[in-house]
């Protein structure tokens, strides 16, 4: 029975986690799905603008605390004291996808237009804003979908086996960039045709988290997987493809030899 409740929480984690992403990629791009969101992330505003700013920057840090600490390893085994190590990653992602869907629905609009691409310039940038949600989704398939979102280790636990050591590999987009999960997010929300205030606000604020979060999170890797990510470290830029980054790299290495 246990292993029957771990696959069924984490199916069940997992599915949240899609109708969420469905829903906050709706809000982002101003696009209601069978209804929903009832307001997305350009609607009216109904606070004054420095509530807004307040409310919204705080949902913000709260995303960006629980997305952070419950990633670090401390964490990890001071929670795992209570939660299961077979269902701790899927709680993790129930929680930010129950963060993320309240973050949607509070964010207080900002509604004024910072910039109105037309033609085809607004075919463009929806088509960049496509290729960064692709990015983010192919990369995860890259590094684990399934680990990543907490499947593979409820499915371990049902066939009663064990996880291997973890392996470094680089594999196409990770050739490239570092994080392209990250990239991908990115493009995504920088990339709209039409850009408010309050977009814009979100889109800065995640920025700024995302270039914070990836500093703790390389550390962890350094940590857990030494030599080798350090090496990649050197060869392979964190967000931005570079191939001058890659000669440039290359060559220190030479001259260090």
């Amino acid at each position: 029975m246990k292993r029957l409740f771990v696959l069924a929480y984490s199916a069940a984690a997992y599915l949240l986690f899609l109708a969420v992403s469905a829903w906050t990629i709706a809000w982002l791009v101003d696009v209601r799905l069978l209804g929903l969101p009832a307001e997305t992330i350009d609607g009216t505003a109904t606070v004054t603008p420095v509530v807004a700013i307040a409310v919204d920057l705080l949902w913000i840090l709260g995303f960006g605390l629980q997305h952070s600490v419950m990633a670090r390893p401390a964490f990890k085994r001071w929670w795992t004291q209570w939660v299961p190590p077979e269902v701790e990653r899927s709680t993790y992602v129930l929680l930010a996808s129950g963060f993320l869907l309240l973050l949607c629905t509070a964010w207080q609009p900002l509604p004024t237009v910072v910039w109105q691409a037309s033609g085809l310039a607004a075919w463009g940038l929806w088509i960049l804003c496509a290729l960064g949600w692709a990015i983010t989704v192919l990369s995860s398939f890259e590094m684990d979908h399934f680990e990543l979102f907490g499947l593979r280790q409820a499915w371990r636990e049902v066939v009663g086996s064990s996880r291997g050591e973890a392996q470094f590999a680089e594999r196409w987009l990770y050739r490239w960039v570092r994080h392209p999960i990250m990239l991908g997010f990115m493009i995504a929300f920088w990339a709209t045709p039409r850009m408010t205030v309050g977009h814009l606000l979100f889109t800065v604020a995640m920025t700024v988290y995302v270039l914070i979060a990836l500093r703790y999170e390389e550390r962890d890797l350094v940590r857990e997987l030494g030599a080798s990510y350090l090496s990649y470290q050197a060869r392979v830029p964190k967000l931005v493809p570079c191939p001058r980054w890659r000669k440039y790299r290359a060559s220190l290495r030479r001259d260090e030899g």
